[in-house]
């Protein structure tokens, strides 16, 4: 299960609408545990792909490193990762399965259409190792905000 705020959940589907007809991405650092990955904070990364953007992205190794660093600063870890298909489905593709390699993470797809943020669905990449890793369908238990709460 992948747990997140209101807050962040739509900044995830705004940062989609923001970079249309170019896919977004960014992280997701929190904690993990008990098969439960809960997000604190989601970090904009820029997308490198020249070349496609409009249906593929990378995030440099350089961000990674530095949004993984800022993360152990505060006590989180890289939990999952985010990235907007524009005007394809919320479905993971081949080249996303070929690219995630960061077992246990939450791989988070907003579909957007048009512009405008439609579903927005989590896929865990279950597995030990790079020969047996696959996807699951992840739930998004998405926390609303109750005023006057700590």
């Amino acid at each position: 299960m992948l747990k997140l705020s209101e807050s962040i959940y739509n900044a995830l589907r705004t940062h989609g609408e923001e970079t249309y007809p170019h896919e977004c991405c960014g992280v997701l650092l929190g904690r993990s545990s008990h098969g439960v990955n809960e997000v604190e904070v989601a970090v904009r990364a820029g997308n490198t792909r020249t070349d496609s953007a409009h249906n593929r992205y990378s995030i440099a190794p350089q961000e990674l490193v530095r949004i993984q660093r800022q993360g152990r600063e505060r006590g989180l870890d890289i939990v999952g990762f985010y990235h907007s298909h524009p005007d394809h489905p919320a479905q993971w593709s081949k080249t996303d399965f070929a690219e995630a390699h960061w077992l246990g993470c939450s791989y988070v797809i907003t579909s957007v259409g048009g512009g405008v943020a439609q579903q927005t669905n989590s896929f865990l990449l279950s597995g030990t190792s790079e020969d047996d890793k696959s996807f699951e369908d992840e739930t998004i238990q998405v926390e609303e905000l109750v005023a006057g709460r700590c």
